[in-house]
């Protein structure tokens, strides 16, 4: 059974405004003084408005709470935007890299769901997308899965942009 594509398009997508973010992992690091340890905090978060616009940040400090609202901010600034199908997936198969972390992405039917590991499905359901199959290569590090899932998500491409892009109507 063929699907017809349909994509949604910007009035769809919606605002930057509505923004949410979503903790991935916090991570401690002790540094060694004269006095004893000193504990540093390094916060991930996926941040997106659920409608086609995802971003990650990385943000450290001395609390966790400062690193997570600097792991915010910096998502903000990271933004980018996925191109979704009308039923909520992604429009080909993709395969995104980062250091050693490989994520295949796989455009899955109405009813799938997300099937994904940890980092991939935050990232998913950030940018708005609601039937995916995916699967994990090498590292599993969620800094670098995070990096390889929007890799691959850069990558796609809309059946309008590639005819624009190769000047050819549909």
């Amino acid at each position: 059974m063929k699907h017809k594509i349909q994509y949604m398009d910007a009035g769809e997508i919606g605002d930057i405004e509505n923004l949410t973010e979503q903790l991935i992992r916090v991570n401690r690091c002790a540094a060694v003084v004269k006095g004893g340890r000193r504990f540093s905090f390094a916060a991930l978060t996926v941040v997106g408005n659920r409608g086609g616009m995802v971003g990650y940040g990385f943000g450290k400090a001395r609390q966790v709470p400062g690193a997570i609202e600097k792991a915010g901010k910096d998502g903000r600034k990271h933004m980018q935007r996925v191109p979704l199908t009308a039923w909520g997936s992604i429009p080909h198969e993709v395969i995104g890299e980062y250091c050693a972390a490989r994520v295949v992405l796989i455009p899955a039917s109405e009813g799938t769901g997300i099937i994904a590991g940890t980092s991939v499905r935050a990232v998913a359901e950030m940018a708005g997308i609601k039937n995916l199959l995916s699967k994990a290569y090498g590292s599993t590090n969620p800094v670098n899965m995070v990096k390889a899932t929007l890799d691959a998500l850069s990558q796609l491409r809309t059946y309008e942009t590639v005819a624009s892009l190769r000047g050819v109507q549909l």
